[in-house]
């Protein structure tokens, strides 16, 4: 049994409910646990909970029907997501760690982490104490391996992890390690999980190998009610009868334990099946099934690994999965987690291989009030609208959301320096192209597209709690989402569309109004938002439903006359993409009023193998039957051939605008 205090409770009142618990035979333990100060009650005591309700200081009580409460979906109904560093777990992102089943040398782990943050992963793991089925078998550098691991993430903005195997050692690694690593031997070595618990770090909790789920949670809630409040699971295969894999991934625990508790879940495949080549399909099959990210051995010279060689990746291969990876996010609703380098970064010389130079400029200062406004982030409509999700797939679940009323206050917003970053959509794989942002875009030269975002729309009809599809005489939506949702809306010619000029606004009125009558096209995030009900999921006519939004920044002075450097689009860039190298252009111009005018333009990219993926026509404002013409191209490896194709489109077009650079969303 949970008891959530009040914010305000007195002291007097905190030790009157401690001693009210533990006289009627419960165990009584305080902690912090998310927001909330709570008060947990275990053992074989009685009470009635609506005494216990009524009395001073306690704000609701908990009660579950599963031993981990702590962990219990039934305790914390959101979804807890870990924060360590700059890297977050749980959510809409897929989090990637990655590095070497054990530390080897410092050259090794420093070549393995300037290797694996290239290809993508936010977190370094490495094992400085290695549990070993043979006492003979290499067993770790102990302190001075960990020594080396927190220099190598530090290098790379990497916080790492790594497995305690004993209580006494926990203490001694607490101030070098970001997150601990309980093993699958210890799962259920109370001591260790309750002394790791109570250091208050996040955790990394792997299944036993004939572990059920529930024992699974148990040794979770343990780490919970010693302390701390970050856990993270991770499912690394269990032992069956099959012999051909190390182990058996159960996939299915991980939509199993998503439901019955709150806190994110990893996979490991590389332990689930111990064999390199396996490892990449069974990675991409955890996060089809709705994984939160993965734990990944990667070496560079696997043949050589003094442990777990034969199951760990070679760097190509890791860089492969992450680019599958990332294709694969957006298909299930995430996006593939990326963080910044540090701001300054010397090169390193290790065993005859340079990392990657990283020089940034110092940002300049700005005033707290401009700090407060340029956090946020534009968008159109209200909370639970698509763009408000792309904004959470992109910033994360903690960013700043501006709701303004229009796209054009979106842009207004971001140029007036009232949001440092919008978003819009600007295309949409059934409907076609969002006309009034392209046309936006010309009209607001100091904007520029500094990212692009990809997000795969589920339509949903929405309505109260006492809705039902009988009930219903008016659905309201925005316009794009009746035209992706048609041949639903043509089995029930007798509703009245009205148009709306958001999905998340939509779904807002109704809970407003409290109409019954009255149904929304949008997202599931809406309807849990305004605490709604979902009369029907998936009712758009293709299942290959996506939406391009671009991330829209103000442009530094002077840049917008110029074709920037491809690292550079002359706007700020958003947290995250610093280090993406960008591989998509847009451009819009207009031609003369001559014979061949675009072709001549169009053969400029041609000639020079420019793949150009999007043309588009919009007319000029007062110039009658004269168009201007969008491109998207994709930029070609050698950055030369580029820059010289735009400077010679400008010869060849009239109002030439280089829009943006940016990384393609898969």
């Amino acid at each position: 049994m949970i008891v959530v205090l009040s914010k305000n409770i007195s002291s007097h009142d905190k030790d009157r409910l401690r001693v009210f618990l533990s006289e009627r035979g419960f165990k009584v333990r305080e902690q912090v646990f998310g927001d909330d100060d709570i008060l947990g009650a275990t053992g074989k005591g009685s009470v009635d909970i609506r005494e216990l309700s009524l009395l001073p200081g306690v704000e609701r009580v908990a009660q579950t029907s599963k031993p981990y409460e702590l962990a219990s979906r039934e305790t914390k109904s959101e979804d807890t997501i870990v924060t360590i560093g700059p890297v977050k777990i749980g959510g809409s992102r897929i989090s990637v760690i990655a590095g070497p089943c054990a530390i080897e040398s410092r050259e090794q782990i420093l070549e393995t982490a300037a290797l694996v943050r290239e290809s993508g992963a936010v977190m370094l793991r490495g094992g400085a104490y290695k549990p070993r089925t043979s006492p003979y078998a290499f067993q770790g550098l102990g302190m001075k391996g960990l020594e080396y691991m927190k220099e190598a993430g530090e290098a790379y903005g990497m916080p790492i992890v790594t497995e305690v195997v004993s209580p006494e050692l926990a203490q001694q690694m607490n101030d070098l390690t970001d997150m601990f690593q309980i093993g699958a031997r210890n799962m259920q070595n109370y001591e260790l999980l309750k002394k790791v618990g109570a250091l208050g770090k996040p955790v990394l909790l792997k299944r036993g190998p004939a572990a059920t789920i529930e024992e699974w949670l148990l040794s979770a809630e343990y780490l919970l009610s010693s302390g701390t409040k970050d856990v993270i699971l991770c499912e690394r295969g269990i032992r069956t009868f099959e012999t051909y894999t190390r182990n058996t991934l159960d996939i299915s625990a991980i939509p199993v334990v998503r439901k019955l508790s709150h806190l994110p879940v990893i996979v490991d495949p590389s332990h689930a099946v111990g064999i390199r080549a396996k490892v990449s399909p069974v990675a991409l099959a955890a996060i089809a099934a709705g994984a939160n990210g993965l734990t990944v051995e990667v070496h560079p010279r696997p043949e050589e690994a003094l442990s777990d060689g034969p199951q760990s990746l070679y760097p190509e291969q890791f860089e492969k999965l992450m680019r599958d990876i990332e294709a694969l996010a957006p298909v299930v609703g995430k996006e593939l987690l990326r963080t910044p380098m540090p701001a300054s970064q010397s090169k390193l010389v290790v065993a005859g291989f340079t990392t990657t130079e990283v020089k940034a400029e110092k940002p300049q200062s700005r005033s707290s009030t401009e700090t407060d406004t340029q956090d946020s982030i534009a968008f159109s409509g209200e909370s639970g609208a698509y763009a408000d999700q792309a904004i959470i797939r992109a910033f994360g679940e903690d960013s700043k959301r501006m709701s303004v009323p229009s796209f054009k206050a979106v842009f207004d917003a971001v140029l007036e320096g009232k949001a440092r970053f919008g978003m819009v959509p600007i295309e949409n794989s059934l409907a076609g192209s969002v006309h009034e942002n392209y046309d936006l875009l010309i009209r607001y030269p100091d904007i520029a597209i500094v990212g692009e975002i990809k997000l795969r729309i589920v339509h949903c009809l929405i309505g109260t709690q006492d809705a039902t599809l009988d009930t219903i005489t008016t659905v309201r939506s925005h316009p794009q989402g009746f035209a992706q949702c048609r041949e639903f809306l043509d089995q029930h010619p007798q509703w009245k569309l009205e148009p709306s000029t958001d999905t998340g606004g939509a779904v807002a009125s109704i809970a407003r109004e409290h109409l019954t009558h009255v149904a929304a096209i949008a997202g599931e995030v809406a309807a849990q938002l305004y605490g709604l009900k979902v009369l029907k999921e998936g009712i758009e006519t293709n299942p290959l439903n996506y939406t391009r939004f671009f991330i829209l920044s103000r442009r530094n002075k002077g840049s917008e006359t110029e074709v920037p450097s491809l690292l550079n689009t002359g706007a700020e860039l958003p947290p995250g993409f610093e280090t993406q190298v960008p591989n998509k252009a847009s451009v819009v111009f207009s031609t003369p009023n001559e014979p061949g005018a675009l072709f001549a333009c169009l053969k400029i990219l041609s000639e020079r193998g420019i793949n150009m993926s999007k043309l588009e026509s919009r007319p000029i404002p007062g110039k009658p039957w004269r168009y201007m013409f969008y491109v998207d191209i994709t930029i070609p490896e050698e950055e030369k051939i580029f820059d010289l194709a735009m400077d010679e489109l400008k010869t060849k077009t009239e109002d030439f605008r280089f829009l943006g650079a940016y990384r393609a969303s898969l």
